[in-house]
């Protein structure tokens, strides 16, 4: 392969090294000094696999206290939870239909900044401007205007809504319950069900029970001893009694006619799976974000195994009549979904093997499509959802629970196409368990192949196996260590610039492909040459030109400077 040179600038030599490359390429590419100012702004990086929003930010507490083998403390909580500020219909009150509530902390008197900064440190939100809005606060009423007269069976099944939490701030779980509780048809909630994933903070106790037992289809269930999100909703799932299953987070809140469109899927499929679109509520001021029908996303994912949105395909968008219309989703985020309970577990429910929290969605998500299911999201169902930028939660385990996940998923249901994923990690599959059952599952569903998933239903997914060299993108230049391009690639990290870290072997964020096109990418995002630094932008396959000549990425990364600077 030849690479054009800019002229004018020292010449750098590179190597794309493991696996299908042989070790002792290199390419020169062009050198600029002016990539020297990042010497004293580069930063360690975690390798591990890129996730979409929320799942980075469930996971990675999880996972980092995991490894230090923190063990959780009690946490107290500053307010008093007798204090009447959660008042019904005061249009007056702050956050009233959805707005923002603004803090002046630097106004704040000492003991209200402990409460503001303790708020924050135990929840990974603003639990202080939670607690100044109603549990009862209102909505705007933002519905798409065909969604509002839009006609549903008179008799749809009946759910039971299933909200698992571990220390939950106590304003914020209450507006959860509140808001199904007020915007549910009393015909169709059969129950509430909150499964408490071993909490230990002393809301979460009885005065969490003397509140909820003012009403008659709210049950508050413990499990003795933490066991994460997967095993609590199991638990939720093995005592529901309604026709169908509801999942929600306990940070949420449902807007007016959430759950009609959803049940009303069901109840002409039995095997049809739907999720709500998921609004944001701002995790600082609260303000809640209403997402319009038209612009509503699909799930995907890509071959790290973890979830992310994508726009409607255009094969799917041209064939909408309305832009109301439910809309078909190859993978789900896993948090808020309705299925039928025998579906459910017709399906198996999730594989008990797996640990606390991850991987669960997308073999929830394979397993409707590939055993004659349908998964949808349905733009006429809105949910808000508090999304955090971090984890306020620990872990005693130093397992690495996600990987484990995945590997029991990728060994169950991905067939062949499981070395992508294997050599996203090494290959390092380690112990993950009896997945006997789990296979004997797929057999007795006679499930279609993973080859037919990809074909039918994601058929935009980038498949690695197209790609002309796999590895890490290290300097060629003899330093010790040497350094590779080291990049996540969420969507944090589009229009970014690239730095490179010592090289570690282990794939995570040092793995990448060398495409047919020239691009150095990994799943939909790409290494390239922006005129000045080296970034991550979605893939285009348009290669880039200058001056005529292909310029293949990332022309002007000098590693070799860079990694002088950090001498």
């Amino acid at each position: 392969m030849s690479i054009a040179l800019l002229a004018g600038a020292p010449a750098c030599s590179w190597c794309f090294s493991k696996w299908f490359f042989p070790r002792q390429c290199s390419a020169m590419l062009d050198c600029r000094t002016n990539f020297l100012q990042y010497s004293t702004q580069i930063k360690r990086r975690s390798f591990g696999p890129p996730m979409a929003l929320e799942q980075e930010v469930e996971k990675e507490g999880g996972e980092a206290n995991a490894a230090q083998g923190n063990i959780p403390k009690p946490n107290k909580q500053l307010f008093d939870m007798n204090s009447p500020i959660y008042k019904k219909g005061d249009p007056t009150q702050v956050g009233e239909m959805g707005k923002a509530v603004h803090i002046e902390k630097d106004k704040l008197s000492p003991e209200e900044k402990l409460k503001y900064d303790t708020g924050f440190q135990n929840n990974a939100f603003n639990q202080y401007a939670s607690d100044l809005i109603s549990v009862h606060r209102t909505l705007p009423v933002t519905a798409d205007e065909e969604c509002k007269t839009e006609k549903y069976a008179d008799d749809l099944p009946d759910t039971s809504v299933v909200i698992c939490f571990h220390n939950e701030a106590w304003s914020v779980l209450l507006r959860t319950v509140h808001s199904v509780i007020e915007r549910t048809p009393a015909k169709l909630l059969n129950e509430v069900i909150l499964v408490d994933d071993f909490s230990d903070m002393e809301h979460t106790k009885k005065p969490l029970d003397d509140y909820m037992s003012q009403f008659k289809n709210v049950r508050v269930v413990r499990l003795d001893k933490r066991e994460g999100l997967i095993r609590a909703r199991l638990k939720g799932a093995a005592i529901a009694k309604g026709t169908v299953i509801t999942y929600l987070d306990s940070h949420c809140e449902c807007m007016e006619g959430w759950i009609e469109p959803l049940l009303d899927r069901i109840h002409k499929d039995p095997t049809t799976v739907v999720c709500p679109v998921i609004d944001v509520i701002d995790d600082n001021n609260f303000e809640y974000h209403y997402s319009k029908a038209f612009f509503t996303n699909v799930g995907g994912f890509d071959w790290s195994l973890q979830f992310n949105w994508h726009p409607i395909p255009e094969r799917d968008r041209k064939n909408r009549k309305r832009h109301i219309d439910p809309v078909a989703s190859p993978t789900m985020a896993g948090g808020l979904f309705s299925i039928h309970r025998d579906y459910f577990e017709k399906l198996g429910t999730y594989d008990p093997g797996f640990d606390i929290w991850g991987g669960e969605n997308l073999e929830l998500s394979f397993k409707i499509w590939m055993c004659g299911g349908r998964l949808e999201i349905v733009p006429c169902s809105h949910v808000g959802h508090i999304f955090r930028k971090r984890s306020p939660y620990k872990w005693r385990s130093g397992v690495n629970v996600l990987k484990k996940n995945s590997i029991r998923l990728a060994e169950v249901w991905l067939d062949e196409y499981k070395q992508y994923y294997y050599e996203r990690i090494n290959n390092q599959l380690g112990d993950y368990g009896d997945i006997s059952s789990r296979k004997k599952l797929r057999d007795n569903l006679q499930c279609k192949s993973f080859k037919w998933y990809l074909t039918n239903i994601f058929p935009e997914l980038f498949i690695p196996g197209d790609s002309v060299a796999k590895g890490e993108v290290r300097n060629g230049v003899d330093l010790n260590p040497h350094r590779c391009i080291d990049s996540a690639v969420g969507r944090r990290e589009k229009n970014k610039p690239v730095v490179p870290y010592p090289c570690h072997n282990a794939g995570g964020n040092q793995y990448w492909l060398l495409s047919k096109d020239g691009e150095i990418r990994r799943d939909e995002s790409c290494v390239d040459y922006a005129g000045k630094d080296v970034m991550i932008f979605p893939c285009h396959s348009m290669k880039g030109t200058k001056n005529g000549v292909m310029i293949i990425n990332f022309i002007s990364f000098c590693m070799w400077s860079l990694a002088n600077a950090w001498k």
